[in-house]
């Protein structure tokens, strides 16, 4: 690493990004995995691919809505507890989220952080992520921001960041999306974060609780139907990008709880026989027929815990709200 950063009073004002590292999955890649989980039985779409610019912000959206009591609590467990988590943290760390989207958990930490090395979102939307960084820089003009635009989900090689001086990695993975992956993939994924934190890093990530299971529902089928725009504007993304002929009228969202596995699963059911074609090949839907688009894993604290153990982590400190619906966690590399 380089010399010592000066003080934030002797820091050069930024105001844009520092710089760029772009390691976007190729359109390839995105057409491979697409026909693969739609030619499998039975189908199936990564969640990751949600997020193109117009599932990006309707996500943001989801955020807003009275029913997805997610964000809420995450947001008023961020804002109670800041100065601590601050103090945890400490001076000069290099700021690394996973999933980065719009950047407003983000802000809550960032104002308690004077002397933050640097901020490196990570997101899989590069419009997205510019322009969320783009803002963010802006409004922290003494802070360098170094996003990265990759698929997160999967094991890449983490740009070093050795240009500057910072004294620990901290990995903020905000939102529940660890209950995005299974459980044996959420280990997987935890561990490899042991890799990319390094020794004396931290990793401070949202974790959706178990609980009601109709609290739970409700947080997945909204009143105004943004959740189902959501899920369906994936098929519209696959029209878009791979020249496929989805018609969305054919199709609805379903959400579920399922308790036996402790997940949402999230689906689009077909609403009669038909075909869809992606350049030139044929995919044929049976009605009912479902594509499985999203899992989203709840947790109780403890059995967390010990996933979080398995794979290299030791607990620090945890916040949760009043009825434990959610818990924002801090861990340590053992």
């Amino acid at each position: 690493m380089s010399h010592p950063q000066p003080s934030q009073a002797m820091r050069p004002s930024y105001g844009y990004i520092v710089s760029f590292h772009d390691l976007h999955p190729t359109p390839a890649a995105f057409r491979e995995e697409v026909l693969a989980g739609l030619q499998r039985t039975p189908k199936s779409l990564p969640a990751k691919f949600f997020y193109d610019q117009r599932g990006s912000a309707l996500f943001d959206e989801i955020c807003q809505l009275e029913e997805y009591y997610l964000t809420r609590i995450e947001t008023g467990l961020l804002q109670q507890h800041a100065v601590e988590i601050a103090e945890l943290i400490g001076e000069e760390a290099l700021l690394i989220e996973y999933g980065s989207g719009s950047g407003h958990k983000t802000r809550i930490l960032l104002d308690c952080l004077p002397t933050l090395a640097a901020y490196v979102p990570v997101d899989i939307s590069k419009e997205h992520l510019l322009a969320a960084a783009t803002e963010l820089a802006q409004a922290y003009p003494y802070l360098r921001v170094t996003p990265v635009c990759a698929d997160y989900t999967r094991e890449m090689e983490f740009p070093d960041f050795e240009e500057f001086f910072y004294r620990r990695r901290v990995i903020f993975f905000p939102g529940s999306t660890i209950g995005n992956f299974s459980p044996p993939e959420a280990e997987a994924f935890l561990r490899h974060a042991v890799e990319v934190a390094r020794q004396g890093g931290l990793l401070l990530i949202g974790v959706d609780l178990k609980k009601d299971p109709t609290v739970i529902d409700a947080a997945y089928n909204d009143g105004r139907g943004v959740t189902a725009a959501f899920n369906l504007n994936l098929l519209q993304r696959i029209n878009t990008e791979l020249g496929a002929d989805f018609d969305l009228r054919l199709f609805e969202h379903r959400a579920f709880y399922d308790p036996a596995h402790g997940r949402v699963e999230m689906h689009l059911v077909s609403k009669q026989d038909q075909t869809v074609h992606i350049g030139g090949i044929t995919i044929s839907f049976a009605a009912g027929e479902t594509i499985h688009t999203e899992d989203s894993y709840k947790y109780d604290l403890a059995e967390f815990e010990q996933m979080a153990a398995r794979a290299g982590w030791v607990r620090r400190s945890v916040w949760q709200d009043e009825r434990s619906y959610f818990a924002v966690c801090l861990f340590a590399v053992g």
